[in-house]
């Protein structure tokens, strides 16, 4: 039967590929056999207690800048996703980002000993155990979070240190909204602080309206307990929001009349109207991960450039990728149904002739609002701004990426 079976390289030659003008190119291919036999993974009981990935998967997250990490205590700052290398939409835990904690330790919580306070502006102050909070009804969504550093820079040379502070993961827990109709708000309840366990008590405003929208406090992360680094035992969930909202090791809730000027709030908002209205929700943003920088194509012929897209306006409806530098878009293809708030993985067949280009992608989400390039942002500020790369608020521009004769890939915006 191996015999009649066609080699994967000649299926896709003469096959679906060939059916859309496309060829791998390169040598030609292999006649099909089946490999020698591999060595066996022989009974291990370390294997028992977590499982453990394969030897020959090396993805690993990367210290992120902003500052010197580790620094003279030990501390890493931020911690970035090895985007360059995921498949699909959802992060694994121990792949997910990091944000800093403030320059302190991650707190070592007991969950029987912790407590969820929520008091001020409200008419029965509660205090919730774990326990009591796994038993009230659960909700479970697939959501990104993303760090404020996300940004483009001149100095990144991979797609991880250009955009690895996202990530996407299932969440489970409590919605805000139960817990705050138990205790009842008062009249004149608009804003809400929310803090953590840290040493440096890592507090956030947020309007009350979120909270009653789509907040909920998460116990849970991709079928297991949140992480150490992800909060454990309890973390608010903030949907399409600024990662610093989501505030891990949540300790308390403050039901307030007005904005709070906290610990977390300081240097992530601003008086002028303009830029406080951008602080908050995530513009609508993609990027390539496949190829992306440092990655190099073997030769020409057909490849599926692929990426991801994501939102805090809502779902994703559209993302298109240019493989001529910006001349012309071509839509690309969800590899899925794209959710709310969540990492859209999206594709596109591509017969890279082999000569130099620059690919890039840009989407628009469920309400409109379209993924802008630095010469719109750039206007928008009124500022040279690509001379320095910084601008206010939080950058969602198009990222391109260039591809020498050679298959090198590089930042394009280097």
């Amino acid at each position: 039967m191996a015999s009649k079976r066609p080699a994967r390289r000649e299926f896709l030659k003469s096959g679906a590929a060939l059916a859309g003008g496309l060829t791998l190119g390169g040598a030609a291919p292999a006649s099909a056999q089946m490999p020698d036999s591999h060595p066996m993974i022989k009974g291990d009981k370390s294997q028992i207690p977590y499982g453990e990935r394969s030897r020959f998967v090396n993805s690993v997250r990367i210290a992120h800048g902003g500052r010197p990490s580790p620094d003279a205590f030990g501390l890493y700052f931020h911690i970035a996703a090895p985007l360059q290398d995921s498949v699909g939409v959802i992060t694994p835990s121990s792949l997910h980002f990091v944000g800093t904690t403030r320059g302190a330790y991650i707190p070592e919580i007991d969950p029987q000993t912790h407590r969820l306070m929520i008091h001020g502006m409200v008419d029965r102050p509660l205090t919730f155990t774990m326990e009591e909070l796994k038993r009230l009804p659960s909700v479970t969504r697939l959501h990104f979070m993303e760090c404020a550093g996300n940004r483009a820079s001149r100095n990144a040379k991979t797609v991880q240190e250009s955009h690895g502070m996202t990530s996407c993961a299932e969440w489970t827990g409590v919605p805000l909204s139960l817990l705050l109709k138990e205790c009842g708000l008062k009249s004149g309840a608009k804003w809400f602080v929310a803090e953590g366990s840290e040493e440096v008590k890592g507090a956030s405003s947020m309007p009350i309206a979120k909270a009653m929208d789509d907040c909920f406090v998460a116990y849970g992360m991709n079928g297991e307990p949140l992480r150490p680094q992800q909060g454990f035992p309890l973390r608010l969930m903030v949907p399409g929001f600024e990662g610093i909202f989501h505030t891990k090791y949540l300790r308390r809730i403050k039901v307030v009349d007005r904005y709070y000027m906290n610990y977390n709030d300081y240097g992530h908002l601003d008086q002028d109207a303009k830029i406080a209205a951008l602080e908050y929700q995530i513009g609508p943003k993609s990027v390539i991960t496949f190829p992306s920088g440092g990655h190099r194509l073997p030769g020409k012929g057909f490849y599926e450039i692929s990426g991801l897209a994501w939102s805090g306006g809502g779902a994703i409806k559209l993302v298109e990728v240019s493989t001529n530098g910006g001349k012309t878009w071509t839509r690309a293809e969800f590899k899925g149904t794209p959710q709310r708030m969540a990492h859209t993985r999206f594709g596109l067949m591509w017969n890279w002739d082999g000569s130099e280009t620059e690919i890039m992608s840009r989407c628009v989400d469920e309400i409109g609002q379209a993924q802008p390039t630095r010469a719109q942002l750039a206007k928008y500020w009124n500022k040279p701004f690509d001379e320095t790369f910084s601008v206010p608020g939080l950058d969602n521009s198009v990222q391109p990426w260039r591809i020498a004769s050679d298959g090198s890939v590089t930042n394009g915006n280097a």
